[in-house]
């Protein structure tokens, strides 16, 4: 029942996924940075999934420093619309949109680690747009949650648009090589403290008043 329930998940998922992403990806920058904006605060597709191609197919400098400031700045901008989204709707949102444990994840990221939980989280491929409706219900500081993210971003999609726009067709021939079982290896284990971390936060106690 559950393995067949899961395909029918992943049916629903492709049928979805796959022409929204071409719509998506028919519009280059546009498309982008409307697919980045939207995922910050609500729709569940990555921007890494046109990030990544467009980054390889990129003929110049230029055209990878337009990827990385449109994707950077757009994800910034939808995830002000889901921290005014938490603080206007507040936690029914919640509710509605995410698991309980997934919220209290984030409630701990917010309160107890504050600016650099959400740099955290800006960095990683945890769920943002969950922190920014935590941030905006727990009242964070607009500024603050601005900032970090922004620093977090640039990172990650910096770190992406570099490595595969410059160095795309020699990351291709070393993961057809021996290459692929490295970086698995070396991704599981640089995963799993991460991972047990991110669990943890769960568990964690409140804060003593």
């Amino acid at each position: 029942m559950h393995s067949s329930q899961r395909a029918a998940d992943m049916a629903f998922w492709t049928v979805w996924t796959d022409p929204t992403l071409a719509w998506f990806a028919d519009n280059g920058l546009v498309g982008l940075g409307l697919l980045t904006f939207t995922e910050a605060f609500i729709q569940p597709i990555p921007p890494d999934l046109l990030v990544l191609p467009m980054a390889a197919s990129a003929n110049d400098p230029a055209r990878l420093t337009l990827i990385f400031l449109v994707v950077t700045l757009s994800s910034v901008l939808g995830s002000l619309v889901a921290w005014w989204m938490g603080e206007r709707w507040g936690k029914p949102l919640l509710d509605r949109f995410a698991k309980p444990s997934t919220v209290r994840r984030f409630d701990t990221l917010v309160t107890r680690y504050g600016a650099f939980g959400v740099f955290i989280a800006a960095l990683s491929p945890i769920p943002y747009k969950v922190l920014g409706w935590c941030a905006g219900i727990g009242g964070m500081d607009r500024r603050q949650f601005i900032a970090a993210g922004l620093v977090g971003r640039s990172l990650r999609f910096g770190a992406e648009v570099l490595l595969v726009g410059l160095y795309g067709d020699l990351l291709l021939e070393f993961l057809k090589g021996p290459g692929f079982m490295v970086v698995s290896l070396t991704g599981a284990l640089l995963a799993w403290p991460a991972w047990r971390w991110w669990k943890g936060l769960d568990e964690m106690p409140d804060e003593e008043e």
